[in-house]
């Protein structure tokens, strides 16, 4: 798992993966975290996130070191079972943390 990767080859900075659902897909959410041990928040009324960063479904939203949106990467156009497509998604985290 790339959060275990991170974690494992020490960046200077923490990097957090987390999935957030989009309101009005709730029902997923047992079969999202079924065996899984990412975080998964569920959008509310009270703190929407999809509708203000303009998320599309399977999107990974990079934000940096102040909680900015700084890029989003989508997994639908960017299965991360192509090696290339997984090291690019890695960068793109480093890159928009400052990590080393």
């Amino acid at each position: 798992m790339l959060q275990d990767e991170i974690d494992g080859e020490g960046w200077d900075v923490e990097v957090r993966i987390l999935g957030v659902n989009g309101m009005g897909l709730e029902s997923g959410n047992a079969a999202a975290c079924a065996g899984k041990d990412l975080p998964w928040l569920q959008e509310t009324v009270d703190n929407p996130v999809w509708s203000p960063w303009g998320v599309a479904y399977r999107d990974v939203v990079i934000l940096d070191r102040a909680n900015r949106r700084v890029t989003s990467y989508n997994l639908t156009t960017h299965d991360l079972s192509n090696p290339g497509n997984y090291m690019e998604l890695k960068a793109l985290l480093q890159s928009a943390t400052g990590a080393r």
